[in-house]
Parts: structure tokens; C-alpha cells; sequence
């Protein structure tokens, strides 16, 4: 039996990067209208025009990707959408927001902080190579290899589109949490990675039918929030939004094993825009 000391585990650069993914934040704000009647007009136009800088996208001190988007319901009156690879860099968006004229008058409702990242469901070249195999393609034949050239041109844009995604020009969203279930006969956890994953391609497959009308986002919350994944949507107009969910909401994955958080439904706005409809 070997005394010696234990092999030392790989070295870890100490860092803020979330490596090949984004950190992505969501929050929620309402606005206290008492509050607001206590600012005067000037304050009040200087809180509003230095919110609008601080949430300015394209502001040299931006950060990769923000979103302002004009909330529907009483749960918030706006919400902001950010991804960058330094977590501290949105949160400071958050702050500066806070520390406006305006700041008094901000109530934040909610937020959910996550990561971007690639699905253990996404196949590798070699396992879609496989699943043509296993659906009764012939390996080698001109099918086989045109199936598989084309999924090796999409690789890396699926890639860039769940770690580093722009955000689509869409006028609709809606971001929600959600679980998988840890239920006694139903423990999503407990189940075989091949049965797992068979659930989720067939999600994968509904999503599919929407494309080009509907995009979305699934980042990781799993050991920093209190529901392991984050769901944003944005659709071409609010009724897709519906659709998606609906037809979904069949499938295994998510009819037995999927457990969901509030919604929070908005519509993609300038910050200027925003603040006149919140405030006019």
C-alpha cells in the first residue's frame, strides 16, 4: 500500500471568468411613485437622463451585451438583461443605477444571476456521427456525409449562440426559472445520461419548429441561485411566446420533470423609451 502523498490536484487560475461562457444577469425594477413625487423636476430629468446613460448598450464602458426591455404585469415596471465575462462589471450597472437621482425612487423586485453555457445534450461531431448511425443512416454514404458536414458548419455557431449570444431584434420576451424535480420516482438526477438525453432531443426537436420566430437562452444557475436554470425567450410577437411554451410543456422533459418559476413578461425598449412610457 503506497504512503506517499496524495497527487495534487490540477492548478486553477484564481479568476472572475466563467471560462468559455458569459456571466448573465437579470433584473427587475419598479418604480415608487411616492418616492417620485418627493424628487423635484430637475432631479428627477437628471436621474432619468443619467439611468439612460448608464443603461446605453453601446456606451464606451459597456458592457458585452445589455438589454432594456418595458415589463407587463405588476411584478416589475422595467427589466434589464446583461451578459459580460466579469460579474462585477454587471453588477456595476446595477449599482450606477441605483446611485442615480433616480436610485430613491427604484424599488429592484427580482433578479437572477447564471452563466451561459453548452448542454451535456448538445452532441459532439462524433455523437451526432452516432445518432445518424442509430436513426438508419448508412456511415459513409452521401446522406450520412451531408448530414454530417452540414451539423460541422452549424457547430460552431451553436456554440457562439448559447456562450457569447447576440440578442436577437425581436420585440418579445420572457424570462423564467426552473428546476428539474428531485422527487422520489421521479428524480431527474437519477436517471441514465442515455434517457436523459433522448427526453431532451426530443425538446431540442420542438424548440426546432420555431426557428427563425423564436430564440432562447438556457444559462446555468446550478450552485449560485435558487433554481438551477434560467430561461429567456424573445419571439417575433408575444403569441409565439405562448405557442412555444404550450407545445412544450408536452414534452417528457418538461411535462414530468420540469418545475417552473414566475414569468416575467416584457417588450424589448430603449432605456429613453422606457422611462417615457413608465414615466410620461
Amino acid at each position: 500500500m503506497s504512503h506517499g502523498r496524495p497527487h495534487a490536484a490540477p492548478a486553477v487560475e484564481n479568476s472572475l471568468s466563467a471560462g468559455d461562457g458569459w456571466h448573465c444577469s437579470h433584473f427587475y425594477y419598479r418604480f415608487n411613485r411616492a418616492a417620485l413625487s418627493q424628487l423635484s423636476a430637475d432631479s428627477k430629468s437628471r436621474g432619468v437622463a443619467a439611468a439612460v446613460a448608464v443603461l446605453d448598450p453601446k456606451a464606451d464602458n459597456a458592457t458585452e451585451r445589455l438589454q432594456t426591455s418595458i415589463v407587463s404585469g405588476h411584478k416589475a415596471d422595467f427589466g434589464v438583461m446583461i451578459m459580460d465575462p466579469n460579474p462585477l462589471k454587471i453588477d456595476s450597472v446595477h449599482q450606477r443605477l441605483m446611485n442615480t437621482e433616480l436610485g430613491p425612487a427604484l424599488e429592484p423586485t427580482y433578479s437572477f444571476v447564471s452563466i451561459s453555457e453548452i448542454s451535456e445534450y448538445v452532441p459532439t461531431i462524433e455523437q451526432y456521427s452516432q445518432r445518424l448511425v442509430d436513426d438508419g443512416e448508412e456511415e459513409g454514404s452521401d446522406s450520412f456525409n451531408a448530414k454530417l458536414d452540414a451539423y460541422k458548419r452549424r457547430e460552431p455557431i451553436m456554440r457562439y449562440e448559447r456562450l457569447t449570444p447576440d440578442f436577437p431584434d425581436f420585440p418579445a420576451m420572457c424570462f423564467y426559472p426552473m428546476n428539474k424535480k428531485r422527487k422520489v420516482g421521479e428524480n431527474w438526477f437519477t436517471l441514465p445520461f442515455d434517457e436523459r438525453n433522448r427526453m431532451m432531443n426530443e425538446h431540442a426537436r420542438s424548440g426546432m419548429a420555431y426557428a427563425g420566430r423564436i430564440k432562447q437562452l438556457i444559462t446555468v444557475g446550478v450552485g449560485i441561485e435558487d433554481w438551477e436554470w434560467g430561461v429567456t425567450l424573445w419571439g417575433a410577437n408575444p403569441q409565439l411566446l405562448t405557442d412555444i411554451v404550450y407545445k412544450m410543456r408536452f414534452d417528457e422533459a418538461s411535462a414530468r420533470y420540469g418545475e417552473f418559476g414566475p414569468f416575467y413578461t416584457s417588450y424589448v425598449s430603449t432605456a429613453e423609451d422606457m422611462f417615457k412610457h413608465c414615466l410620461s
